[in-house]
Formats: structure tokens, C-alpha cells, sequence
């Protein structure tokens, strides 16, 4: 069946007929200039007036209506257009051995065709070679221009695959950056939060603090809440907008020379602390890895503050260029569970897990004798 489309279908099939059919006339008007009418020129009008109405059929049925045509001209020379044109067809749109096959039963045909109806311009042996020659060249044609129309397909499809991975590329592009802002989103509310939680449960729990500790209490859960609410309209920003002006609403990345504001941050909300940091060059670590090991230290004390509320954190902080960085937390376990109702728990590991492993780095945390420990490698090239 033919598949192009319905217009150029038209199309095809009117260049067919007027080709077919000015070739046709011109046929029998050679053929019979200069001879007298006869009972062979009603053969061949009838035989051309067929062939012209089988033409087209060569967009449908190339190798049947071209077996008919073949048929045709082997007895009037006025299907050997038609005839022709079927050939081309056949060459262009089947396997080259059916072509093959046409091309003879059609210089076959034209063989029996000179047998009894000899042309006198030409000896037979001449007209014979010119037929096979032109066949010959139809099928070189068809076979070129089946493999310019793969050819080209192929382009197209190529083309359309590209863009279509162009677009499954920017995509998962897009969704790796919303996870990484997701990622922040948890590591900076889920600590600020947290450090709320501290304050409003003393509040809560300390009915009868003096009304200056009850009132540097409330101003931190203030402050804290702006900052929140400061941090979350950050992202929203950035989720509502795939392509934000470069340091517009961004604020500075954490480095490693942030990470004792952090410790003092949590020891204000009544978290003891232990720091050993023996860092060399802490000013030279690359942004991904200072940014990465701050969030696994954030999201450690995070923890630590949730699940072990009142016991002590030791954190370590060792390594270089060239070295790495190690990150040691550990921390004991509460005797009692302590997290909040409402609070999740896990979900934060799983994405610390997968940005220290995008840093190229590993993590692993487990409990041990009552303590738990968490433990973080990340390369630092030299």
C-alpha cells in the first residue's frame, strides 16, 4: 500500500497520467506517421487507452499493475511507456532482486514485441540493446532514489531521536536541580526548625523562667521564624522560576569556615557540642565539598537535637587537598524517645546518602554499643 500523504498522492498520480499519456500519443504518432491504418491500430489505441488507466495503479500495486503493463507491451508498442514508468516504480519501493526480475520479463517483453512487430529504423539487435540498456538505467535510478528517500528518513528520524533526547536531557536536568533545592529546602528548615522546637519546648516547659530568659526565648523563636519563613520563600522563588538571574535572591553558599557558627548555633539552643576540626587549607575546599560537608554535619546535629535530645554531640572534622575529608558525628542514644509527634525520620539520610554520593564521597551511619555514629568520606583533589 501506498503511504504518502492524501495531497501528495494526487499529485503523484496526476504527473503519472500526464506523463503516461503525452508519452503514449507521442508512441502511436511515430509508430503510425507515414503508414496506413489498420486493423494493429485499434490494438493500439485499445492497448495505450489501458495501460494509461493502469499507470497509476504502480503507486499502489508497483510489481502486479507493472506485470500487466509488461503484458501490454509485449503486444502494442504503446504500453511500453506505461510499462516503463512501472519498472521505475518497482525499482524504487521493492527489493532489488524483484526489480531485477521486472526489469527482464520487461526487456523480455519488448523482445517478443520486436519479434513481430520489428521497428524499421532500427535492426533488431540495436533496438534490442537500447531496451536493455534503458531498463538497465531505470533500475540504477529507482535504486538511487530508494536510497536517498532511506537516507533521508534516516536524517529525520535521527533528527526527531536528537531533539527528543535534547529534551529528556534538559528534563532530567531540571528535575536534578528542583531535587537539589528540595534537598536544601530539608537541611536548612529541617534545622531551623528544629532549633524552634528546642526553644518553644523550654517555653512550653518552663512555665517559671524568669520573664528576661522567657523573653530571650520568644525573640529567638522569632528571629528563627523570620529566617524560616526568609529560606522558604528562597526556594519557592527558585521552584517558580527554571531559569532565575544569576545571584538574584541567592544566598551565599555554606562554606567550611561556616561550620563553628553552626556548632554555636546549636549549643544557643542547649545542644553540648564538641568540635575537633584539624583541616588544612579549610578556605581552599572546592564549593561542592564545603557545601556538602556542611549539610552532613547540619543534618547530623539536626538528628542528634530530634531523636537524642540532651545528650552530647562529638564531631570531628579532619582532612585536606589531596586527602579528603573525613566527617565523624556521633552522638548517644536517648534512654527514652524523645522526637517530637509528626516528626519523620530517615528521609534526611537518604538524601544526605545520595548528595554525598553525587560529591563523589560516602556515608554510612549505624548504631553501635548505644551511640549512634555517622561517618562521611568525601575526595578532595589536590
Amino acid at each position: 500500500m501506498n503511504t504518502l500523504p492524501r495531497g501528495r498522492l494526487r499529485a503523484a498520480v496526476a504527473v503519472i497520467l500526464g506523463i503516461a499519456g503525452a508519452l503514449i500519443v507521442a508512441t502511436l504518432l511515430g509508430w503510425w506517421n507515414g503508414r496506413p491504418p489498420g486493423p494493429l491500430l485499434v490494438l493500439d489505441v485499445a492497448a495505450g487507452a489501458l495501460s494509461w488507466v493502469l499507470a497509476p495503479l504502480t503507486l499502489w500495486r508497483p510489481v502486479a499493475a507493472t506485470a500487466v503493463l509488461t503484458v501490454l507491451a509485449a503486444l502494442s508498442p504503446a504500453a511500453s511507456p506505461p510499462a516503463t514508468i512501472g519498472a521505475l516504480q518497482v525499482a524504487r519501493r521493492e527489493r532489488f532482486p524483484v526489480a531485477v526480475a521486472v526489469a527482464v520479463a520487461g526487456i523480455a517483453a519488448h523482445a517478443v514485441q520486436g519479434g513481430w512487430r520489428p521497428n524499421g529504423g532500427l535492426s533488431y539487435g540495436w533496438w534490442l540493446a537500447l531496451v536493455t540498456i534503458g531498463y538497465g538505467a531505470l533500475l540504477g535510478w529507482g535504486a538511487w532514489a530508494k536510497a536517498r528517500e532511506a537516507l533521508i528518513r534516516s536524517l529525520h528520524e535521527r533528527a526527531r531521536r536528537a531533539e527528543a533526547e535534547q529534551g529528556r536531557r534538559v528534563a532530567e536536568a531540571r528535575m536534578l536541580e528542583r531535587r537539589k533545592i528540595a534537598w536544601e529546602m530539608h537541611d536548612v528548615l529541617a534545622h531551623r526548625l528544629s532549633l524552634l522546637a528546642t526553644f518553644a519546648g523550654a517555653i512550653e516547659y518552663r512555665p517559671d523562667s524568669s520573664p528576661e530568659r522567657l523573653a530571650q526565648a520568644a525573640g529567638v523563636v522569632r528571629d528563627g521564624v523570620h529566617q524560616a519563613l526568609d529560606e522558604l520563600r528562597e526556594v519557592i522563588s527558585l521552584l517558580r522560576d527554571d531559569d532565575p538571574a544569576e545571584g538574584e535572591g541567592i544566598r551565599p553558599q555554606p562554606v567550611l569556615a561556616d561550620v563553628p557558627r553552626l556548632i554555636e548555633e546549636c549549643r544557643d539552643a542547649g545542644t553540648e557540642v564538641l568540635l575537633r576540626e584539624a583541616v588544612d587549607e579549610p578556605a581552599e575546599a572546592p564549593p561542592t565539598l564545603a557545601r556538602t560537608a556542611y549539610r552532613v554535619i547540619q543534618e547530623a546535629l539536626t538528628n542528634a537535637r530530634k531523636h537524642a535530645t540532651g545528650q552530647p554531640v562529638h564531631v570531628a572534622l579532619r582532612g585536606g587537598p589531596g586527602t579528603g575529608l573525613e566527617i565523624d558525628v556521633r552522638n548517644p542514644l536517648a534512654p527514652h524517645r524523645t522526637t517530637p509527634p509528626g516528626w519523620s525520620g530517615g528521609a534526611g539520610l537518604v538524601g544526605l546518602t545520595e548528595r554525598v554520593q553525587l560529591a563523589g564521597g560516602q556515608l554510612d551511619h549505624q548504631t553501635v554499643d548505644g551511640e549512634f555514629r555517622l561517618h562521611a568520606s568525601i575526595p578532595w583533589p589536590a
